[in-house]
């Protein structure tokens, strides 16, 4: 599974429609065949900041998304409401989705 985490801090004064900028590129990406998740979240101590989880089921896929039509146009058009480029981790991993938390259980 490719794994990835972007930190989009430093958003200009879109940050309360970044969900409304990101919302056709979010939908057409959670189509895809190859996605298993596509998950925004907003900082709770920075309002500004928006971080994306996304997972892939494997290279393949993640190289379909970063040539489809929506993820260029989202690079074309998404820098616009930034002050600073996305910070990014990205991964290939064992497994094809989330592990339970070993340092806690929940009955």
């Amino acid at each position: 599974m490719e794994l990835t985490g972007l930190d989009a801090d430093g958003l200009l004064d879109s940050s309360l429609r970044w969900p409304e900028l990101v919302s056709a590129f979010t939908a057409a990406t959670r189509a895809e065949e190859g996605n298993l998740w596509f998950e925004w979240s907003r900082s709770l101590d920075n309002p500004a900041e928006y971080v994306l989880v996304e997972a892939f089921r494997d290279d393949d896929a993640g190289g379909i998304h970063v040539n489809s039509d929506h993820f260029k146009r989202a690079m074309r058009e998404l820098p616009q409401a930034l002050t600073s480029t996305p910070k990014i981790i990205n991964q290939t991993i064992d497994g094809m989705g989330w592990s339970e938390l070993g340092e806690m259980s929940v009955d």
